[in-house]
């Protein structure tokens, strides 16, 4: 609720049950490393998993944020080194006609009453876009950093002259202007349902090896196995390397997965490292975001661009179990590091890439495939606000981190069918596919402001689904009488404490939960000691454990 709530003033429900999703999902891939386990001859029976692990591992990349050591602010330092000019870009001002506000999203509204999402990773072709709408470069440029940032702080204080910008302009004029900069915009439609509904990931099995190929270990002799390590926790991909090219969320989270699963996994990144991880804010000389995905892989730096580095992929993969990529539509085959490419020589090998949109569009080219259009051109950018509120995205990267969960899920999918085959497998996913996994009415819920967390006289409060159906038994519970609406009721839940309240719907048989506004807080709550780990000299933030336990 309070990464979610942070751009709109507060702390706020999705209106759709995110976390039992990824949960579900968790539970999937705890069922599936078990298939695998058993099948490499691992002594691994039971696993387990909670929808609240689900919750933490959902917010792993804010909790790191927030406990990060260098954290100068309520969601981070305000500078970074890729403004439209330059390193010494300034932070947004916090005062006068032109600052931006105190939060806000980033979804823009037209002359026309049209609501859209406009998304680009260039700075340039950012001021350019602006520039056409009549936008002074300078005040453009101020608006690139919180548009940038909102992936990390979940909201995007634009310059209210940007807002303004766009409203004196038509759909069509943005369209125009977007298409002529490069820039991707869809528009924000208010139907819940999915404009697609793809399978959530596509398994298509590799070629039958061929002599010479290097074959899957368990199949290389009849009657032998691999030899696993049993030095340590043995967890059920103990043995297995992957190894992944990947960036920003989606791909990290997968690899991620994997290697809390026991797979070992090598990233390659680009000569000089990933520019990720100096991204602000930094515990110690790495992103706390980035090292909340990527802690622990060892790192080999590869030129793409050159002969040699495509040859040090190739050989990489050539001796792994898994390679994993989110690579921009075309640029694997464009690289000759596609399926295609790798699987004739290596049958075994798993390939998995994970899209923004896999082939939602056909052959017309896809917009960026970054969270916030695949929330708009899923639906979900609607079904995550009620029926009062404007549709739009969630700035909490939701479909990032259902994303890269879908994708390990593929790969465990696939890992088990080699288990069985001998055969490895290319596996397609996409944000727009993990989207459509989310459940939605077909009709936006109308909430009253029993159904939103109240505030108490020192935090807030979020009432069980008895409480939020029944507003008589709360108005009894209030002491009130006569006719009172839900806002009324709302109101008077002021003048206690959280847990003054908590106790009170207790005794009358209802249920209520406080509502957690302060990401540190649960490294110093005793109830979360088995969930969260305390920031460590290794990475400098906290940390969600492993969302299984296994036996």
């Amino acid at each position: 609720m309070e990464v979610h709530g942070r751009a709109t003033g507060g702390p706020l429900p999705l209106a759709v049950d995110y976390a039992s999703v990824v949960a579900g999902v968790l539970a999937a891939q705890g069922a599936t490393a078990l298939r695998v386990a058993r099948a490499r001859g691992l002594d691994l029976r039971e696993v387990r998993t909670s929808v609240a692990q689900g919750a933490l591992l959902a917010v792993g990349q804010y909790l790191a944020a927030e406990t990060a050591r260098d954290n100068s602010g309520p969601h981070g330092p305000a500078r970074d080194n890729s403004g439209p000019h330059g390193p010494d870009t300034p932070a947004p001002a916090t005062a006068g006609p032109d600052a931006p506000s105190t939060g806000g999203l980033a979804t823009l509204e037209t002359s026309d009453d049209a609501r859209v999402e406009v998304e680009t990773l260039d700075p340039l072709a950012w001021r350019e876009f602006w520039v056409r709408l009549g936008v002074v470069p300078a005040l453009a440029g101020r608006g690139w950093l919180p548009f940038q940032q909102r992936f990390a702080t979940a909201v995007c204080p634009l310059p209210d002259e940007l807002r303004r910008a766009a409203r004196r302009r038509t759909l069509a004029e943005l369209r125009a202007a977007a298409h002529h900069t490069g820039v991707s915009l869809l528009s924000v439609g208010s139907d819940p349902a999915p404009a697609v509904r793809p399978a959530a990931w596509c398994l298509t099995p590799g070629p039958a090896p061929f002599p010479g190929a290097r074959a899957h270990p368990d199949t290389a002799l009849p009657g032998t196995r691999p030899v696993v390590p049993l030095s340590g926790a043995v967890l059920p991909l103990t043995g297995l390397r992957v190894v992944e090219s990947t960036r920003r969320v989606q791909g990290p989270l997968a690899g991620h997965v994997l290697r809390m699963l026991g797979a070992e996994v090598v990233r390659i990144e680009p000569p000089g490292g990933d520019p990720m991880r100096w991204l602000p804010p930094l515990a110690g000389d790495c992103s706390a975001r980035f090292s909340a995905l990527n802690a622990g892989k060892p790192v080999i730096e590869a030129d793409l661009t050159a002969a040699q580095g495509r040859d040090t992929v190739r050989a990489l993969a050539a001796e792994a179990d898994v390679f994993l990529h989110n690579w921009a539509p075309g640029k694997a085959s464009r690289l000759g590091l596609d399926a295609t490419d790798l699987l004739p020589g290596h049958p075994a090998l798993v390939y998995a890439w994970a899209s923004g949109f896999g082939d939602a569009f056909g052959d017309r080219p896809p917009p960026l495939g970054t969270d916030y259009l695949a929330q708009v051109h899923s639906g979900l950018a609607a079904a995550v606000r009620p029926a009062d509120q404007p549709p739009a995205p969630s700035l909490m990267t939701l479909t990032d981190v259902l994303g890269g969960l879908v994708c390990a899920q593929g790969v465990l999918a696939a890992l088990a069918a080699r288990e069985a085959t001998g055969r490895g497998s290319r596996v397609d996913s996409s944000l727009v596919s993990a989207a459509a996994l989310v459940p939605r009415p077909a009709h936006r819920p109308c909430w009253t402001a029993l159904d939103r967390p109240l505030r108490t006289a020192d935090g807030h409060l979020y009432l069980g689904p008895e409480a939020r159906a029944c507003p008589e038994a709360v108005l009894r519970l209030l002491g009130g009488v006569g006719p009172t609406t839900a806002a009324d009721h709302a109101a008077r839940f002021a003048r206690r404490t959280t847990e003054q309240w908590t106790a009170r719907l207790a005794e009358a048989g209802l249920t209520a939960t406080p509502v957690l506004t302060d990401l540190t807080a649960p490294v110093r709550d005793p109830a979360f000691r088995a969930a969260v780990a305390p920031p460590d000299p290794s990475t400098g933030h906290a940390r969600p454990y492993a969302p299984w336990e296994f036996a």
